[in-house]
């Protein structure tokens, strides 16, 4: 299993587990028009695995 730990290293799934000491509070933000989606900061030890890889990945 590949690791990143790079600034700027981007992980893309239809279900993603997070672990982190710190969870900051969840924000609203807008994605296009209507839609709107979630974002929230993992700070200390914060580790991502994707659970279900993404079905269509537009290129």
């Amino acid at each position: 299993m590949t690791t990143y730990t790079k600034i700027g290293d981007t992980i893309i799934g239809d279900k993603i587990i997070v672990e982190a000491r710190k969870i900051d509070d969840i924000t609203v933000i807008v994605k296009s028009g209507r839609h709107k989606a979630q974002r929230t900061v993992l700070k200390d030890n914060a580790k991502c695995v994707i659970d279900k890889k993404v079905r269509f990945l537009k290129d």
